[in-house]
């Protein structure tokens, strides 16, 4: 049987190949079978070493005096961060386990050189040695964030702001649940999960966004369908649509669902949805939450969100929540921190091509919804400033007070980034 941090190791080794860290960690852990106690131990030094790349392989390259292979590369950055960031892990067992892993994952031959590099980092202190160059190469390794994209991060948004922003992207974000005003309301909810030890921390928004502690997917409550999990910002996005009851709505690029089961519950299940996706077998997650929250009005479709297709009709609004580079969702996705940042020049033009396309369904008066979770403004405002320079009959439409559009940069006990942008058609 693998021990806990085998498990973490070889999830690891498969992000490294490209997968994404939450599903291959998930099917991970479901074959491995461990206990409640391994389990989120497995967790923290997965999601923790993962976090912590840069900083890791900063540390490692002082010791290591050879080429590394991608196994023992992956055992040390484990090790190095149990020694750095995990007091309740004593140091002799981050070292020794270190050693077995080696032995136990065809490194044998690597075993004494991972002793060695570990001992010397102990006497050592577990210091991280000193950064050199500039701003951007000293908070890459600080948060642990690929030098470009800090520094893309420093143009953006100067000197000050890219630091909170790299900190508040760090550990693991606070759990926000939807209420399912189909089925209950916010105090029942609440004291249905609060039996399951799951304690409301906050209500927000209109009320039916709940940030929880506690277990809450593995409760009664959820399997009725009584709430879903979606993060606070991307709740905003949805309700910022002001979805009414009878109306036909279009949600453009809508998988996994959880922005169609808020147009729902704002529509008191009356009117219709369609919800659509470029990629088929991903609408079977909408088909299966709307079932579960008894969201009737929701029906799906496969298509490209970049063609026209006149076969979809007219919509009273519409909900263009864009593929983006995810730069607001970092601390769920730290392997984005690591990729490079080409996709960041071409991913625009996909954009506004999604978003012409999809205001010409939108009728006379309409609102749409341009969003995405990112912080990039490349991606965000300027999409939507070209957009409108260039189509006249459309306009800004101020909601939540007075601007038209709004970025969240990721907060501490917060949501994730996010930017939210709303347009109207006016002939």
């Amino acid at each position: 049987m693998e021990t806990a941090r085998q498990v973490a190791a070889k999830a690891l080794l498969r992000v490294d190949r490209g997968e994404y860290s939450q599903l291959t960690l998930d099917a991970a852990l479901k074959q491995a079978r461990l206990s409640a106690r391994d389990t989120a131990f497995t967790s923290a030094l997965f999601y923790g070493t993962l976090e912590r790349r840069l900083t890791l392989d900063h540390c490692i390259a002082k010791y290591a005096r050879h080429p590394l292979s991608d196994t023992v590369a992956a055992i040390l950055r484990l090790a190095f961060y149990q020694l750095i960031y995990m007091d309740s892990v004593p140091n002799h067992a981050a070292v020794d386990e270190a050693v077995n892993m080696a032995k136990t994952m065809g490194q044998r031959a690597a075993s004494g050189m991972v002793n060695g590099i570990l001992r010397s980092f102990l006497r050592d202190g577990c210091a991280i040695p000193p950064v050199a160059g500039g701003l951007a190469a000293k908070l890459a390794i600080e948060y642990s964030c690929g030098e470009d994209l800090t520094a893309l991060f420093l143009n953006w948004y100067g000197e000050d702001k890219p630091r909170a922003l790299l900190s508040h992207s760090m550990g693991r974000p606070p759990l926000y649940i939807r209420v399912n005003t189909l089925k209950t309301d916010a105090e029942t909810l609440q004291a249905h999960l609060l039996k399951h030890d799951c304690h409301a921390v906050a209500r927000l928004l209109d009320g039916n966004c709940i940030e929880i502690e506690g277990d809450a997917v593995h409760t009664v409550s959820h399997k009725l369908g009584f709430f879903h999990v979606q993060d606070v910002c991307s709740q905003q996005a949805a309700l910022t649509l002001e979805a009414q009851p009878g109306e036909r709505i279009l949600d453009v690029c809508a998988a996994p669902g959880s922005k169609s089961f808020v147009l729902a519950q704002q529509m008191q299940n009356r009117g219709e949805i369609l919800s659509c996706d470029i990629a088929p077998a991903r609408l079977e997650l909408i088909k299966q939450g709307a079932k579960r929250l008894g969201a009737g009005i929701i029906t799906t479709r496969p298509n490209d969100g970049a063609e026209i297709n006149d076969a979809l009709g007219r919509f009273d609004r519409i909900l263009c929540d864009v593929p983006c580079s995810g730069l607001g969702v970092l601390r769920r996705k730290p392997e984005i921190k690591y990729r490079g940042t080409g996709s960041l020049m071409v991913l625009p033009e996909l954009q506004y091509k999604i978003l012409k396309t999809s205001a010409h369904y939108l009728t006379t008066g309409g609102f749409l919804v341009y969003s995405t979770c990112t912080l990039n403004p490349d991606e965000n405002e300027w999409v939507v400033e070209a957009f409108l320079r260039e189509h006249p009959d459309f306009s800004p439409a101020p909601f939540d007070g007075d601007g038209w559009y709004k970025t969240f940069l990721p907060q501490p006990r917060g949501g994730d980034g996010f930017f939210i942008s709303r347009i109207r058609r006016n002939r």
